[in-house]
């Protein structure tokens, strides 16, 4: 099974990255961030012509989650179960195959002393709870997304430059110890000991040119997934210029389980 990640940076705005992707590497599941629809316009023929089933959470403009498998997609969950209706669309979580599949949009932060820093480590933490209260980490559970988290030195080009500030911040790297605690693992890590890989570059000051970038965007899972885990990529070329497309900021990250 290949589980791919991907904060598409609006999902109607890259239709030929889209569709490219999943012809040439045909993930089994895929799980998107930032789609940035409303589920009323989201475009669903592209799944249905290219064989995947597709749910999604969205709102118009910000935000927004999908899961598209190429199998049946089992027991859907949108939003924490204390969430309000009008919430922020940022975690949808299915089964696919035997796994529990939870792809999550964690806020930014925007800034260490903004409320938007705190809300963030909030949501953290009842993703955490969440986790604790409703799964099992001895089941085969793969935690994706765009955690908005570089988790240490290696992921980030500059780490002097970014130590202490939103998405390289103790109290962030806290958050991500608690999954680690639970019983989650780095699946990237368990191949790649090297620095220098990253999955997201800002689209200012030639960052990707440079490789001046971080990576955010991850694939977490229990030790049976850990266990089957053959190996991970980032697909770099996804942030590149297709016939004209501007890529969304984020590349592509998959992993690949026997």
């Amino acid at each position: 099974m290949k589980i791919t990640t991907w904060n598409v940076n609006s999902l109607r705005t890259r239709p030929n990255r889209l569709r490219q992707f999943l012809e040439t590497e045909a993930p089994d599941v895929l799980c998107l961030q930032e789609t940035k629809v409303e589920d009323a316009s989201f475009p669903r023929e592209t799944f249905d012509e290219l064989g995947y089933q597709v749910e999604f959470f969205g709102e118009k403009t910000y935000n927004g989650v999908a899961i598209a498998a190429r199998q049946s997609i089992e027991s859907v969950q949108r939003a924490f179960p204390t969430d309000e209706t009008d919430c922020q669309r940022r975690l949808i979580a299915a089964t696919v195959g035997g796994v529990r599949v939870v792809n999550v949009y964690v806020p930014n932060g925007s800034s260490v002393d903004s409320p938007k820093f705190a809300f963030k480590l909030e949501w953290l933490g009842q993703l955490r709870q969440w986790l604790a209260s409703e799964h099992d980490a001895g089941q085969p559970l793969a935690l994706c997304g765009d955690f908005n988290i570089a988790p240490d030195d290696r992921d980030v080009w500059a780490p002097d430059k970014w130590r202490g500030n939103v998405l390289f911040h103790p109290d962030e790297h806290a958050a991500l110890k608690e999954f680690q605690d639970w019983g989650l693992h780095d699946a990237f890590r368990l191949h790649h000991e090297e620095g220098g890989l990253y999955s997201w570059w800002d689209y200012r000051g030639g960052a990707f040119r440079f490789n001046h970038g971080l990576r955010i965007d991850l694939i977490l899972v229990t030790k049976p997934l850990a266990d089957r885990c053959t190996g991970v990529s980032i697909h770099r070329d996804t942030r590149k210029v297709l016939d004209g497309e501007k890529p969304s900021d984020h590349a592509a990250v998959s992993a690949v389980f026997a």
